[in-house]
């Protein structure tokens, strides 16, 4: 038995588990919130037991040796913890597979910080924080941006000036990899089909959302693009818009820092209908409310607009996959999105939509030219297997 610990550090938080990637069952999961601020709270579930305690955590490593200390008082031991996993969000250029961490690799993390100022900030302190208190295992850095490392020159390059881009690493770098990566592997299991054969899309829908081309297992195309804020309609992000849009609103008297935020953070969902859960939406919409179901109508044709574009990119399309949260529970906008490509030979199984499940399933009918599929997500144990991959080869 060989267990990995897994963290994924916000800017004040740090969700854990604890996973051996054989059994996949998780062995104990956590959270720290309120990093830095008057009171921290950590969370940690092992077993029947759900314990949680308040204080104050300065910083990471602070929050990491706390999570270590309730892992020794309440287990389980981390004794047998082979290394530690550390979702890492943007690699750039530079990381294009998980790599042990080392001091270079943090000095490179670093000076990726531009391409992601909200992300990869904690995300070093994690492991600065993690090394500090656990120096004896090594530690592994996993990349959402590994996956899409893949993508073809004319997939990732902007139209923009080539020396412009080039010397700022303006370009496509997609996000959630690790997520298309797993399920796109696990929908061939489902398939009983060699991923190497498979023609697939894969909708990563959940408060932030993606999409992927994936041909043979590997990935030629994908929506988010430099940053997340590329692609399809999400919780509070837009999704694509016209660029043109922040100079106007700067003209109009906003900041560009308040353009940013009104784009990433007050837009999509909730800018159009006052809400981000997409149960309230539907709920919503089931009780008449015009600007819920005006967004909900959007959402959906950009999904479909993704999956005719993808599918004539991949020259054909043997399976649609849906996955993470709104992907894996929302009936209706699964519903929406297949009835909307009904033209190009997608027919939906209802009574298979409406189930709800935790395992791999099809919600197509017999005689549907394309297969849809809901297949879970598991991040967490992608990273575990990711993590040991890295350490059994190093």
């Amino acid at each position: 038995m060989a267990s990995i610990l897994l963290l994924n550090c916000g800017s004040s938080s740090i969700k854990y588990q604890l996973l051996d990637p054989e059994v996949g069952v998780p062995e104990a999961v956590g959270i720290v919130q309120r990093i830095g601020q008057d009171v921290s709270t950590i969370d940690h579930e092992v077993g029947d037991q759900e314990l949680h305690d308040e204080r104050r955590f300065a910083d990471h490593t602070e929050a990491v040796a706390a999570v270590v200390k309730m892992f020794d008082e309440h287990g389980p031991s981390l004794d047998k913890v082979v290394a530690v996993g550390h979702r890492t969000v943007h690699g750039g250029d530079e990381f294009v597979e998980s790599v042990e961490i080392t001091d270079a690799v943090v000095a490179k993390l670093h000076e990726l910080i531009p391409l992601a100022p909200l992300h990869n900030p904690p995300a070093i302190a994690g492991i600065e924080g993690a090394k500090a208190v656990l120096p004896d295992v090594p530690h592994v850095a996993i990349f959402d941006t590994a996956f899409f490392s893949s993508l073809p020159e004319e997939a990732y390059t902007y139209a923009i000036d080539r020396e412009v881009g080039r010397k700022h690493g303006i370009r496509r770098y997609g996000f959630h990899g690790t997520s298309h990566q797993f399920v796109s592997q696990e929908a061939a299991k489902f398939l009983g089909r060699p991923l190497e054969d498979l023609k697939l899309i894969v909708a990563h829908i959940g408060n932030g959302a993606s999409m992927s081309a994936i041909d043979g297992g590997v990935a030629i195309d994908t929506s988010m693009g430099l940053t997340p804020l590329e692609g399809l309609v999400m919780g509070t992000r837009s999704g694509d818009i016209d660029p043109g849009v922040h100079q106007f609103l700067v003209g109009k008297g906003m900041t560009i820092q308040e353009v940013d935020t009104l784009l990433n953070k007050q837009s999509g969902l909730l800018g159009m209908a006052d809400k981000t859960d997409m149960r309230d939406i539907v709920a919503a919409v089931e009780a008449g409310d015009h600007d819920a179901e005006l967004a909900l109508k959007i959402y959906t044709r950009r999904i479909v607009k993704y999956i005719g574009a993808y599918a004539a990119i991949l020259g054909g399309v043997d399976a649609v996959v849906f996955t993470a949260g709104v992907g894996e529970n929302a009936a209706e906008v699964r519903r929406r999105v297949v009835e909307s490509l009904s033209g190009l030979g997608f027919e939906l199984d209802p009574e298979a939509n409406a189930v709800r499940s935790k395992v791999a399933r099809e919600i197509t009918a017999p005689t549907s030219r394309v297969k849809v599929l809901v297949v879970p997500t598991n991040e967490e144990l992608a990273m575990a297997r990711e993590t040991m991959r890295v350490i059994s080869e190093g």
